[in-house]
């Protein structure tokens, strides 16, 4: 993984803190940073702006855990949460705020750096699938829409289904726009000029 990461603990347990710092350290990270006052999380990550979040709580309550796993959502970068306890659901709940890394019982200097490398990883690999599946919903939309304009165009024009796709088409490349965005200016035009 890249050494010139900037990474930020977040910590209450100064001392829990200053382990992960260390470890980060002794693996190359110049770039730490280390919150130890957890009000106010948010803004701070906002100004701090880093590459990746490691999060320690040593017993964290439910609410605790929520706010963290909200955070997580909105924050779109790699997290590596290291926790003492944990259940199931506190597991799924993490999984589904986008946590990277959930290490349950697991702060040890050594294992920091290879902890860090896998949440990145995986942040990556699923950053990728969301960025795929976007896509794919993108582009299934569009097809929806070209299918929609084509069966406006073949109603309204007596056109067969190639000859429908070949207009859209033909339009697009005379206009230098996307086939789609030709397909819901027809769709639109259709609805405002009614049955």
């Amino acid at each position: 993984m890249a050494e010139s990461l900037s990474i930020l603990v977040i910590d209450d347990n100064a001392i829990r803190a200053s382990i992960i710092e260390a470890g980060l350290r002794e693996a190359g990270h110049a770039s730490v940073r280390v919150i130890t006052d957890i009000e106010d999380v948010a803004r701070r990550i906002g100004e701090i702006a880093p590459d990746v979040v490691i999060i320690d709580l040593e017993n964290p309550n439910r609410d605790v855990l929520e706010h963290f796993f909200a955070l997580s959502r909105t924050i779109k970068r790699p997290i590596a949460m290291f926790v003492d306890k944990s259940d199931p659901a506190e597991i799924e709940a993490a999984v589904d705020a986008g946590v990277s890394a959930y290490v349950v019982d697991g702060l040890r200097k050594d294992r920091i750096k290879p902890i860090l490398d896998m949440a990145i990883v995986r942040f990556r690999a699923f950053s990728r699938l969301q960025n795929e599946l976007e896509a794919a919903r993108s582009e299934l939309q569009g097809r929806k829409v070209i299918d929609k304009a084509k069966g406006i165009l073949m109603t309204s024009r007596g056109l067969s289904e190639d000859a429908a796709y070949s207009l859209l088409r033909t339009t697009a490349m005379n206009q230098n726009r996307k086939i789609v965005e030709i397909a819901q200016a027809v769709v639109t035009a259709a609805e405002l000029l009614g049955p």
